[in-house]
Order: structure tokens, then C-alpha cells, then sequence
């Protein structure tokens, strides 16, 4: 029982205030959840608490560039585009990117966000996005080859250099050009006006002599995965280091794109959990596809265009907000989220969808995944439920080699330890039967 001062404190708290006692200060395993939980004085949650209200948080988002780039009309060699695209297995991305974020159903997940655990808490435990949710939701690999590349994680002499020889082959640009490009973003990116502009000029001014379509593909997939997978809060250029990873346009669909996509969403969601912090990047269709597909919140509504095994899964959903964030809507979600029940979640929402009814082995990897420089731990044996399992008490999550989880996003410096061959091998690394535990009734 709780001393009669915390029932007096928890009696006069609002409804949306009792969930934080209740998952981190009260329950039985309180001594557990808040070693765990060592950033949390600088949580969201916290604050809200204290009656202390952040506001809607600002959500970058791309989705509406994406048709701005013009796939039929950039390169007299359209058939053969369009096979380098496909052959990508990121083709799917171009259609299915919601074209703005829901601020407030956003907001109203991040602040139940614990980047210690990379998992959702609500009233009931935990759920986070999975790799098998990646698979459905987005229709891209999800293993394969890390998305890494080490030679242009720092910027210098050598780095920039080696840049501009880069841009030069890979785009069919000339040297001078590729260093101008370079020399404006004042680092190892490029503009995404400039790509689009160059590769995919307007009506009327199509050059004579067209560039290689190996060329234009690349620009192409470079323009997609920053509007989409890899949106960060520049909101104007992208790393020229994902250029890299498109030199062989037949080695493209050989990389885990998807479970990149998620190391580098559970950063965002990570540092966007912090207190004074006011906006949010990653790819937030993924998120907000992940939560319609779980949760019946009346904010979206079925796509009568859908066909299941054809369309990446968040293309079942038509969105319905506001264009104007509104405080009110974020409180009703908050309240929304406090009264949810176990038996209104759809824990399993793909349970007709996989071959044989079989969850995809990959959802059991126990590991860190990653992208480039960011590496975060992936938890499937704390969301058991998902998976269609009983529930037990988790190990503790792994712990950061180095962690600064500060109020601000530039006092937010996590460094977890990779293990490349636990990845390579991941086969080896996935949940046991004993660890999964019982079958759960649905």
C-alpha cells in the first residue's frame, strides 16, 4: 500500500498525470524500472506531471516533396528508371509517405517514449515499433548489409575532398560543379533543391544532352531517402554519405534500409522525449502508420484503394488532423491513451497476413541495430504481446557505452557498443523458446 500523503498527491493529479506513478514510481518493480530509467528527470513525462505543458511538437516532415520530383518526364530513358528504382526495394516508399504528421498524436506517443528501453509505456506495459512492423508497414528490406559508411562520418581536407571526386562520378556532374555544391552546404552534404532542380528540371528547360540514367537514379534515391527514411531537421540537404551506399545500383536492395530507418526514428523519438526540446524528424509515416494499425483512435480512416500484399501497409490509412496544432487535441489523445485497455489494442495486426501465420523470425533478433554513426538497441523481448506471446518480465535493456540525455537535443549524445556479427548472423541471435513463453490466447 502507499502512504497516505501519495494517495492524497495521486487522488488530486489529473487522469492523464496517474499513468507516470503508476509505471515508474509505484509498481512493483519500481526499483527495477527506475534504474533503467536514468534520464527520466529530464523527461517529457515529467514535466507534464508537474503541470508544466510543452507544446505541440514541430514534426519535419517531407512526404509532400516526394511528387514534386517527376519520374516520367526527368529522363528520356523511362522504362529504364524505373527498373533501377524497383530493382532498389525502395520503390514502395514513393507513394506511401504521409504528406503531412499528425503533430498531436505524435506529441501525445513521444511523451510515452523511454529511450532507455526504445519502447512505448502505457498503462498496461510496453510496445514499440518492430522490425517486423517495418516489413508490413513499409514494404522494404529489413535485412541485409548495415547502412554504414565510415569514410565520411568527419568532416576534413581528405573527406571533403574524396566528396567532391564522389559527386563528380557518381551524379555525372564536373568537378567544379560537385565542389561548388559542396562548398555552399559548407560540409559533406548536398541541397535537395539542387538535386531536384539539376536532375529534374521543369517544363521547358530539359537539357540537350541527358546524363546517364545510372546517374539520374542515384540523385533520384537520394532525394527519396531524405523526404522519407532519413528526414532530419535541415529539412534541405542530405548526407552525401548514403551516395555511397548507392555507387552499385544493383547492390541498393541488399541493404536492411528498413531497420536502419528504425535505429534512426528510436533517435529521434529518443531525443525529442527531452523536456525542451520542440520538434521531431525520422521517418514519421512509419510511426504514425504503426499506431493506426495498433490503436483505434478515430484519427485515420481506411483506404478503400488498399489491397493487402500490394500496398506497403500505411497506405491502408487516410489521415484526419488539423492543419493548425491544437493543445486541446493533444490533451484528448493524452486522456484517450490514460483509459486504454489491453482488449483495445490489435496486438497482432498482420495475423492474416503472414505466410503460415508465422511471425518473421527477424521480429525475435535480440541486438543492436543501426545507422551510420547511430546505434540503438532493438527489445523484442520486452513487446511479447505483439508477437502473440505471454508477457514476462524482461532482462534489464543494454546499457550505453557513454549516454548524455540532457533537457536539450544538442545535450542528447547516446553511444551504444555494435556488434557487427551478432547482425551478419542474426539467425543466431534471436529469441528462444524459453525467453518467447507461452502462446497467448487471442
Amino acid at each position: 500500500m502507499w502512504g497516505g500523503a501519495e494517495e492524497v498527491e495521486l487522488a488530486m493529479m489529473k487522469e492523464s498525470q496517474k499513468w507516470l506513478l503508476r509505471r515508474v514510481l509505484h509498481s512493483r518493480w519500481s526499483h527495477r524500472r527506475r534504474a533503467s530509467l536514468k534520464s527520466f528527470k529530464d523527461h517529457v513525462a515529467l514535466s507534464i506531471w508537474r503541470n508544466e505543458e510543452r507544446p505541440v511538437l514541430k514534426c519535419i516532415n517531407h512526404g509532400a516533396q516526394i511528387a514534386e520530383w517527376d519520374l516520367q518526364s526527368c529522363h528520356p530513358d523511362t522504362a529504364g528508371l524505373q527498373r533501377i528504382i524497383q530493382r532498389s526495394g525502395l520503390n514502395a516508399l514513393i507513394d506511401c509517405s504521409y504528406r503531412k504528421a499528425n503533430k498531436e498524436l505524435i506529441s501525445a506517443f513521444v511523451e510515452r517514449w523511454q529511450p532507455e528501453t526504445n519502447t512505448f509505456h502505457l498503462p498496461f506495459g510496453e510496445m514499440s515499433i518492430s522490425l517486423e512492423d517495418v516489413s508490413f508497414l513499409l514494404k522494404i528490406p529489413v535485412t541485409g548489409k548495415v547502412v554504414e559508411v565510415d569514410k565520411f562520418a568527419r568532416y576534413t581536407e581528405e573527406s571533403r575532398s574524396d566528396a567532391i571526386k564522389m559527386v563528380s562520378n557518381l551524379l555525372g556532374v564536373s568537378a567544379e560543379e560537385a565542389e561548388e555544391e559542396v562548398n555552399i552546404t559548407k560540409g559533406l552534404t548536398v541541397r535537395k533543391h539542387w538535386l531536384k532542380s539539376r536532375w529534374c528540371p521543369k517544363a521547358g528547360s530539359i537539357p540537350r544532352n541527358y546524363p546517364p540514367v545510372e546517374c539520374t537514379a542515384r540523385a533520384y534515391l537520394l532525394y527519396l531517402l531524405s523526404c522519407t527514411l532519413f528526414a532530419d531537421k535541415s529539412g534541405s540537404r542530405v548526407s552525401i554519405a548514403l551516395l555511397k551506399l548507392l555507387e552499385d545500383l544493383d547492390d541498393v536492395g541488399n541493404y536492411a534500409w528498413g531497420a536502419a530507418a528504425l535505429a534512426y526514428l528510436y533517435r529521434h523519438l529518443g531525443s525529442a522525449t527531452r523536456v525542451l526540446v520542440s520538434q521531431i524528424a525520422g521517418y514519421l509515416t512509419l510511426l504514425e502508420g504503426w499506431v493506426y494499425d495498433h490503436f483505434k483512435l478515430g484519427l485515420a480512416t481506411p483506404n478503400a484503394k488498399y489491397v493487402d500484399y500490394v500496398h506497403p501497409r500505411v497506405s491502408r490509412w487516410i489521415q484526419k488532423h488539423e492543419t493548425v496544432a491544437n493543445v486541446d487535441k493533444l490533451g484528448a489523445i493524452r486522456r484517450t491513451l490514460d483509459r486504454l485497455r489491453p482488449s483495445e489494442v490489435t496486438w497482432d495486426p498482420y495475423v492474416n497476413l503472414r505466410e503460415n501465420g508465422v511471425v518473421q523470425a527477424m521480429a525475435f533478433y535480440s541486438g543492436k541495430i543501426k545507422y551510420m554513426d547511430v546505434v540503438e538497441p532493438y527489445h523484442p523481448e520486452r513487446i511479447l504481446r505483439q508477437f502473440g506471446h505471454v508477457q514476462s518480465i524482461p532482462d534489464p535493456p543494454y546499457r550505453p557505452l557513454e549516454a548524455h540525455r540532457g533537457p536539450l537535443a544538442n545535450k542528447y549524445s547516446v553511444k551504444y557498443g555494435f556488434e557487427q556479427d551478432n547482425w551478419e548472423r542474426w539467425r543466431n541471435h534471436v529469441l528462444v523458446a524459453l525467453k518467447l513463453g507461452a502462446r497467448r490466447r487471442i
